[in-house]
């Protein structure tokens, strides 16, 4: 229970930092949310997007997935989430990269910004609660009314030993 508790307070930390994060300046001071979705699979142009359109609704699908998974205490949803942010951080810094020849983080302030780094941390943040969440706990299997008889390590039905007669021709028991 404490490990689902934390896990949740995790992955919603990690959900609310992911879906700051095109708030924030991300390269040269421009935000997240100036760039398109389009962007992303046909390489960085200077066109300002819209913020349905733009970097925040795929952070925003996740936190949405986090919301879910965290109501139905799914470590494979969390989990999902955190790969959906990631991987489109990583997708906009590969593209950042080919279309400004390279990255980087410069003591000028330019280059990349706090908001990758915040969606990067997010990311992280929800994987991390999918490790640390137990789930939903697993019932016992009750066995059902009609189950066949038990099977020993031959595949064979059991049937109790034979009982063996005595001296005086009883059987014990009897």
């Amino acid at each position: 229970m404490v490990r689902n508790a934390l896990g949740a307070v995790l992955a919603l930390a990690g959900a609310t930092a992911a879906v700051w994060s095109p708030f924030r300046a991300w390269n040269d001071g421009r935000h997240g949310r100036d760039y398109r979705i389009e962007d992303l699979f046909n390489g960085i142009t200077d066109v300002k997007a819209s913020l349905v359109g733009s970097l925040l609704l795929p952070f925003v699908f996740a936190a949405v997935v986090v919301l879910i998974a965290v109501f139905l205490r799914s470590r494979f949803l969390v989990a999902l989430a955190g790969l959906v942010v990631l991987g489109f951080t990583v997708l906009w810094m590969v593209r950042q990269g080919q279309a400004a020849d390279g990255i980087a983080v410069n003591a000028d302030g330019s280059g990349l910004g706090m908001g990758v780094a915040s969606a990067a941390g997010g990311g992280v943040l929800m994987l991390l609660a999918a490790v640390v969440m137990n789930g939903r706990g697993r019932r016992p299997r009750r066995p059902r009314k009609d189950a066949p008889a038990p099977y020993d390590h031959e595949g064979a039905t059991y049937e109790p030993p034979p009982q063996v007669p005595t001296m005086d021709g009883e059987r014990p028991g009897q």
